[in-house]
């Protein structure tokens, strides 16, 4: 019977081996795609970032739309009304009509 215990505990033994590295194998693979999935080169830090980074640019993107419809509203105001003419060249470049006096206040 002796030989029989001790041939038991050897196999109970090995088992016990055999699972204790299994679940070391697995923790540590856990370990990894833990760590791979929050801050390897796809991971959610990276995610954040770039997140961050696309709204930025979208509210730059329409800013810019914006401006460009404003841009382009000044454009055909000054191809086609000549009163936006007149009153640009009167603003921007101080410009008169003959016989005209300009008076200009510091403020």
């Amino acid at each position: 019977m002796s030989s029989h215990n001790l041939l038991r505990k050897q196999v109970v033994s090995e088992i016990r081996k055999r699972r204790l590295i299994f679940f070391t194998i697995m923790l540590l693979s856990f370990i990894y795609l833990f760590i791979s999935v929050l801050f390897g080169d796809m991971g959610l830090l990276r995610y954040r970032e770039l997140y961050k980074t696309k709204t930025r640019l979208e509210k730059q993107i329409n800013e810019i739309n914006k401006e460009n419809v404003q841009l382009k509203s000044q454009i055909d105001s000054l191809k086609k009304d000549p009163f936006y003419i007149e009153k640009h060249a009167r603003e921007e470049f101080g410009l008169a009509k003959p016989d005209e006096y300009i008076f200009q206040y510091d403020r």
